[in-house]
């Protein structure tokens, strides 16, 4: 069986560039979140394999959203996605549990290393 994928990001068209990134690669198992309290509410539900957040959103911001996740499930694998210049955010989130990040612009290569580290 396929790995699951969760996108969280609140722009569609970032979600959209994964996706085809990890369906490219043959990841057709995705499911997708526009925030970080879709994304907890959903996490139970969909059981993905791996989480790729984003850390700036909306209503729920992906290190809440991180903690949220990482309390109902402690063995979750998120990877977060920042934008240059927020290293503080990410080490927090790593401290909180994050298995890596991804920095925006993404690199297709990148995103797939990750990825296949991560789901082996």
């Amino acid at each position: 069986m396929g790995k699951k994928i969760m996108l969280v990001d609140d722009a569609a068209f970032m979600r959209m560039m994964i996706k085809d990134t990890l369906t490219k690669n043959g990841y057709t198992e995705i499911v997708e979140a526009g925030n970080g309290a879709i994304a907890v509410a959903n996490y139970q539900t969909e059981k993905p394999d791996l989480v790729i957040m984003d850390i700036t959103m909306p209503e729920m911001d992906g290190l809440e959203a991180l903690k949220q996740i990482r309390a109902m499930d402690s063995e979750a694998k998120v990877v977060m996605c920042s934008a240059m210049g927020q290293e503080a955010m990410v080490v927090d989130a790593l401290k909180q549990g994050a298995k890596d990040f991804i920095v925006k612009p993404f690199k297709p290569d990148r995103i797939m290393k990750t990825v296949n580290n991560i789901l082996g």
